[in-house]
């Protein structure tokens, strides 16, 4: 026998069996055993997002206040939109402030899978930590917004009542709860069909309309409210209005509401990304 084959003969063969369907409890505790890489991903947004800027964080105030003035002006004055018993500027910022950290989130994380391609073809890790990573960045954004928020609405002397503005934080988990339902769903589709990526801007245009950002709930006709109320921001905004300008009492249904509507597609969104996850590497 020659030395070439007992050289063949002599190789050993190793066999990868890819896992089955794993539990949704066993995923969870794999995405767990991951969370340093998704606080290096989410750190690692951050710096890029504002890397080589003038302003840098400034922008976190900037974009939400500029929003706020284009608002007033045009929805307030001009057009003459109510905003209630509260100036425009506040009943409007009030509304920006999530609505802002909803759009850079969910336009950042439905592309997230594509512009993270070389990272998704070579490494290993569970692939729902890039869609997440820019959720978890924006809420630096978010609280540095929300800061500018209080600093508006006591310029016009409204005090935010107590202890309705306490709801701040479960507003911001139904408000991230939202982002992530929608962002998943983007996120698996946009890998898989690039046409996602000129469909979302269109979708979060329209969004905008449907979530009374630059109108007040009262003006839905009361036959449509169970159909609005599915639109998982509107319990978010008319939350913030609650909370920070104590506009009308407390929308516990709108909230409720939003937080079923975000549960279930969160839920099935997360089934659908695991189901195509392996795919990824090949199509990302």
């Amino acid at each position: 026998m020659s030395a070439w084959s007992s050289d063949v003969a002599h190789t050993s063969v190793t066999t990868i069996v890819a896992r089955g369907e794993r539990s949704l409890r066993s995923y969870g505790e794999e995405v767990w055993r991951y969370r340093d890489l998704l606080f290096f991903l989410v750190l690692r947004d951050i710096r890029v997002r504002y890397s080589q800027t003038v302003l840098g964080f400034g922008w976190s105030i900037l974009q939400p206040l500029l929003q706020m003035v284009v608002f007033s002006v045009f929805f307030g004055a001009l057009a003459g939109i109510s905003s209630g018993d509260v100036p425009y500027p506040a009943f409007s910022l009030a509304a920006v402030v999530p609505w802002t950290y909803f759009l850079n989130a969910v336009s950042t994380s439905s592309l997230s899978l594509i512009s993270n391609a070389q990272l998704v073809s070579k490494v290993y890790f569970p692939r729902i930590l890039i869609p997440l990573a820019p959720i978890g960045a924006g809420l630096v954004d978010l609280a540095i917004a929300i800061g500018l928020l209080f600093v508006v609405v006591l310029a016009f002397g409204i005090v935010p009542p107590f202890p309705a503005v306490l709801l701040l934080p479960m507003l911001v988990v139904l408000l991230v709860l939202a982002a992530s339902g929608i962002s998943i769903w983007l996120a698996a589709l946009g890998a898989q069909y690039r046409d996602v990526r000129f469909v979302t801007p269109f979708f979060l245009q329209t969004l905008l309309f449907v979530t009374p950002v630059i109108y007040v709930v009262s003006e839905v006709p009361e036959r449509l409210r169970p159909f609005y109320s599915l639109n998982p921001l509107v319990g978010v905004v008319s939350g913030f209005r609650a909370a920070v300008l104590g506009q009308g009492s407390v929308p516990w249904g709108a909230m409720f509401a939003s937080f079923l509507v975000s549960l279930v597609l969160a839920t099935f969104g997360l089934a659908y990304f695991r189901r195509v996850e392996r795919g990824f590497a090949d199509i990302a």
